[in-house]
């Protein structure tokens, strides 16, 4: 099954540049940022893509499947947490004015997974009732992009149809076990965000923690990279493009219309590539859901379980995990083809201070790499210039 796609909050096209690994065909996107729109337009000419959700009348009358990453600022629980009607997130809505308009026979909804318990499960009541109510059957999972990369990134991916098809069948299916070999800091890579430190880490061996969009003024917020010779760095664009499973240099287009730091916005508001592929084959390939994983039935009155479904009669939460397949991949210090950015002697030093105020726990040997990197960045006076991430 091959559908045709229209894309609203299209972003830089991951869920689309998936969805066409797998087969599917973009008709239209709606996005809009300017620097996005730009990259839109470099790697798809052929596809419209209309400004404004706002102003968006109509889906092209071959709709079949309808996308929408959603904005996530009022859902993150790094963001506003204004919730599903704050200003942003709200946006969704015009997925249900259009869906009135023209009911396609399919729609996937992505977003982050702190959805599920913002204001006691709010935001998802919000979204299951609209389908219902639409007539939809519908499936949801949180999905870890780590099943493919060295990027530990879950979202929710929110599918629905109004056809014979089970979405189940496409969503729930897929499920193994994640299997990363043991790392140690002498051998292996390990991501950590230097901009953390009292309460949270996002420590991630052999791998990195989730990209962030940075500021809405283009300050990117990279998170930090410890090397196995102790050396700290921050990811160049291009890896970063590569760890969201986009081609190096993805979003250059942008500098066409805004400055170069607004390309870390792009890529990590990002849907991961391989995540949107894998579904679209998926969608392409339908599997044959076990109700064996079928849990409870579901309650209105608090947070929603990882996964869940709804066959027309019940809503029932459902045992899967977060990794549908396990990619093999590089180590993180072999995946990554461009030189990183030392971590600065300042944000090294603010960064370790917090951590010894605080009361979180490291791995044995952490901040005295941490001491180490700053004695190398002060002593050499570093501002500028590049760390080799891999020989």
């Amino acid at each position: 099954m091959s559908l045709k796609v229209a894309g609203l909050f299209a972003g830089i096209g991951g869920l689309e540049v998936g969805l066409r690994r797998a087969g599917h065909e973009p008709l239209m996107f709606c996005e809009v940022a300017s620097t996005a729109q730009a990259v839109l337009a470099a790697h798809f000419p052929e596809v419209p893509c209309e400004p404004d959700v706002l102003m968006l009348k109509n889906l092209p009358a071959e709709t079949e499947l309808l996308t929408a990453g959603f904005p996530c600022q009022d859902l993150s629980q790094a963001g506003l947490t204004a919730g599903i009607a704050g200003a942003r997130s709200g946006l969704v809505g015009r997925v249900f004015d259009l869906l009135d308009r023209h009911p396609v026979p399919w729609v996937l909804l992505e977003n982050v997974s702190f959805m599920l318990q913002l204001d006691k499960g709010r935001a998802l009541a919000t979204l299951v009732e609209a389908f219902e109510e639409r007539g939809y059957r519908w499936a949801y999972r949180v999905v870890n992009s780590l099943a493919f990369l060295p990027q530990r990134r879950e979202r929710v991916l929110f599918l629905a149809t109004k056809t014979d098809a089970d979405p189940a069948d496409t969503l729930l299916v897929d499920d193994v076990a994640a299997q990363g070999t043991l790392t140690a800091l002498d051998t292996h890579a390990h991501g950590f965000y230097w901009t953390e430190g009292v309460r949270g880490l996002g420590w991630a061996p052999n791998a990195i923690p989730t990209l962030k969009n940075g500021s809405s003024v283009g300050i990117p917020s990279p998170p930090a990279i410890l090397f196995p010779d102790g050396s700290i760095g921050t990811p160049e664009i291009r890896d970063a493009e590569r760890l969201q499973g986009f081609e190096a240099d993805w979003t250059k287009p942008a500098e066409n219309v805004a400055r170069a730091s607004m390309r870390w916005g792009l890529v990590g508001n990002a849907v991961s590539v391989p995540v949107a592929a894998w579904l679209g084959e998926r969608l392409a390939r339908p599997g044959a859901y076990d109700k064996a994983r079928d849990g409870s039935i579901l309650a209105m009155d608090g947070r929603w379980p990882r996964a869940a479904r709804f066959d027309g009669a019940d809503r029932r939460a459902v045992e899967i995990g977060p990794y549908p397949v396990w990619t093999p991949r590089p180590a993180l210090i072999d995946f990554l083809e461009y030189p990183s950015k030392p971590l600065s002697a300042r944000a090294t030093r603010g960064f370790l201070g917090r951590t010894e105020r605080g009361s979180l726990r490291f791995v044995a040997g952490f901040q005295d790499r941490l001491r180490r990197h700053l004695a190398v960045m002060e002593s050499a006076n570093v501002t500028e210039g590049y760390l080799v991430a891999a020989e």
